[in-house]
């Protein structure tokens, strides 16, 4: 129990730092992406739940990848 809290305290520190380290370096982080992305990514799932009744699960092929870490941390401008 000891172990999980100790790696839970050393990774939001290790977010934390990286939060303030990273302008510092000229990229910066998107705190809206998934608040931006949230709708888009649930119409894709809802596609891809209906190609999953029609074709059955042999068939169907979707992506359910609906996060693009290159959006969230990239280079100021």
């Amino acid at each position: 129990m000891f172990h999980l809290i100790k790696y839970f305290v050393l990774l939001v520190g290790l977010v934390t730092i990286a939060y303030f380290a990273l302008p510092r370096f000229g990229y910066e982080v998107n705190m809206n992406y998934f608040n931006e992305t949230k709708e888009e990514c649930q119409k894709r799932l809802e596609e891809c739940g209906k190609e999953y009744v029609q074709q059955g699960t042999k068939n169907a092929n979707c992506d359910f990848n609906c996060v693009d870490p290159k959006l969230i941390i990239s280079k100021q401008n």
